[in-house]
């Protein structure tokens, strides 16, 4: 009986004989976005902690919480937290929600990607989001952007893990091509099994992280990349990486793994056992970085 444009979501709501109404809301985030079917919708919720896996399902909608401090997204160790699959866009927006507790393992459908958010050939808008504790047997244990040109701002992505593969914090992976861009973002205290403890890029990507703070994360014994490793081709605009570390192996700051690197007006230092370094292998020809109006500690020749 009720058409929306505004669908409503409450802790105390009902699934069974809600509307969706103002009056008469929701009990789940899932349930609202399978009834906002029309592009431009709202989902609308309010503060608490709800114990789900959400699917956008293709809608290009705006699903909003109360604030990131107050409205969690738990996803109870079943998958993803927020999965994009179906080719949304940049219209496609969630915001202000903490997302917690997810795990993407070999059984999902996507294959140990994304704990906390996985974008698959998906654009969506993410802003204002608290991205912590998640993690994956594979890429990307806070969030993984696949053939995606997703945009993450306003946000810190923190303790999340992978324990195979690469991207503790955030995995970018090309494909056909991915092109994220990540702004105003503190990606801190995350950890991985391979390469890239807070971000890992993969090959045919072009992130560019704009006033990013990259700390504190790290790679277990005989890894690399303790804050972040490029394969593709990053720009770096106001990028602070620091006290982020890699055991047993080079690189505690950036690894270069056949990739390449424009970073201006940043600061890279106190990273172990090194700040930058190129992985020793048949690539590393292929790696470049220019630097403008930045702090490399040691300087250009270290």
């Amino acid at each position: 009986s009720f058409s929306g444009p505004i669908w409503y979501v409450q802790t105390d709501g009902s699934d069974t004989d809600g509307t969706g109404s103002s009056s008469s809301p929701f009990a789940s985030i899932q349930s609202a976005i399978n009834f906002a079917t029309t592009d431009g919708d709202s989902v609308n919720v309010a503060a608490g902690t709800y114990v789900e896996n959400v699917n956008f399902r293709g809608r290009n909608i705006k699903v909003v919480g109360s604030d990131s401090s107050n409205t969690i997204i738990d996803g109870n160790q079943s998958g993803s937290v927020v999965l994009f699959n179906s080719g949304e866009d940049s219209t496609a927006i969630l915001k202000k929600f903490t997302l917690k507790n997810g795990f993407a393992s070999s059984t999902e459908v996507f294959l140990d990607m994304g704990g906390g958010v996985l974008c698959v050939g998906s654009s969506p808008t993410l802003s204002e989001l608290i991205i912590a504790n998640n993690s994956t047997t594979g890429w990307g244990g806070g969030i993984q952007i696949y053939e995606s040109n997703a945009k993450l701002s306003n946000s810190t992505v923190r303790n999340n893990s992978t324990t195979w593969l690469g991207g503790g914090g955030m995995g970018i992976q090309g494909g056909n091509g991915s092109t994220p861009k990540i702004t105003n973002v503190k990606i801190i205290n995350n950890s991985s099994g391979s390469g890239g403890g807070g971000i890992t890029c993969g090959g045919n990507t072009n992130p560019v992280l704009k006033n990013v703070l990259i700390m504190g994360n790290n790679v277990g014994s005989n890894n690399h990349g303790g804050g972040m490793e490029i394969g593709g081709s990053a720009t770096l605009i106001n990028v602070t990486i620091t006290e982020n570390t890699a055991t047993g192996q080079p690189a505690g700051g950036i690894m270069f793994s056949g990739g390449s690197a424009n970073i201006i007006n940043s600061i890279i230092l106190d990273n172990y056992p090194q700040d930058i370094n190129f992985y020793p292998g048949p690539d590393v020809s292929a790696s470049t970085i220019n630097v403008s109006y930045s702090y490399l500690e040691g300087g250009l020749d270290s």
